[in-house]
């Protein structure tokens, strides 16, 4: 069980890692929990695990990095490869894919730190963000009536996305295998950021959705849409913003999860109770899917 490791998402992979270690110990599994570090390999090569449970989040887990590493060393590994892995989490090259397959989105820019700080590089209302980071790592809002531009922190990176600000409700999907699970709607005092994803009580998830009927088919095509065409194992998660006032042309993608978090809080292990699955189905599932070469 691969968790924890260097990025900002570390504690939140450290209790995924944790939930899922104890569900595949309940489903007859020998689970050996690997706290991801620079002596990596050298773990995994005295272990010999048969398969490598990946229960990271963020930079280095999430983005081809350690998929390469099990590659290499020809461990089976679930969720996805290394190319599915690194284009999810560019959010820039992932749109251009997403466009490329028909799939709508709002528009975006590439800026320097220092220019988005300067001045208005696209017009308000826009969002501020990491170009390669999850979970709503270093999210910044933008409203219509800002005279100025934000500032930034000094953790964010040199470049970063500023894209246009997506109104309406918060709502994603969850495909496993190649069948998407439902549409949730996720219910929050303000922007759905890390506090309000990780935090007990920090978000309300409504499952499925209550949303009309075109909707909810439009959803859950998009989702395996998006998780075909950057070329995901696994499972998947992709999130939107839906303007029900614009009806079906209100509805964007957002991102695509290659690394769903599975905590108490979480979206993915929801959406399989709902279908019927445990969530240590779930995990066993994910073990069974393991395999090099994804």
């Amino acid at each position: 069980m691969l968790m924890g490791g260097p990025s900002a998402e570390r504690e939140v992979s450290l209790s995924t890692g944790r939930e899922c270690a104890v569900a595949l110990r309940g489903e007859g599994y020998e689970v050996v929990e690997v706290d991801a570090g620079p002596d990596l390999v050298e773990q995994l090569q005295e272990i010999e695990p048969d398969v490598v449970f990946n229960a990271l989040h963020g930079r280095w887990g999430e983005d081809g990095c350690v998929q390469g590493i099990l590659e290499w060393l020809r461990l089976p590994y679930t969720h996805s490869g290394v190319l599915a892995s690194a284009l999810a989490m560019d959010k820039d090259r992932s749109k251009a894919a997403y466009r490329a397959a028909g799939l709508p989105v709002v528009d975006s820019v590439i800026a320097d730190k220092a220019e988005v700080m300067a001045r208005h590089v696209i017009a308000p209302p826009y969002v501020v963000k990491p170009n390669n980071e999850g979970s709503s790592v270093g999210i910044y809002i933008v409203r219509d009536a800002a005279n100025t531009p934000p500032q930034l922190s000094d953790a964010m990176p040199a470049q970063v996305m500023v894209e246009t600000y997506a109104p309406g409700r918060e709502m994603t999907v969850t495909v496993m295998g190649d069948r998407a699970l439902c549409v949730t709607d996720i219910l929050t005092d303000g922007w759905y950021d890390y506090e309000a994803k990780y935090a007990q009580g920090g978000s309300r998830h409504v499952l499925p959705a209550d949303i009309p009927e075109d909707i909810t088919a439009l959803c859950l095509d998009y989702a395996v849409r998006a998780h075909a065409v950057l070329g995901c194992r696994g499972v998947s998660r992709t999130d939107f913003r839906w303007d029900e006032t614009r009806g079906a042309e209100g509805l964007v993608l957002l991102e695509t999860n290659t690394q769903p978090g599975m905590t108490p809080t979480s979206l993915t292990p929801e959406q399989a109770e709902y279908c019927g699955m445990t969530f240590g189905q779930v995990c066993a599932w994910l073990v069974e899917d393991a395999s090099c070469e994804r």
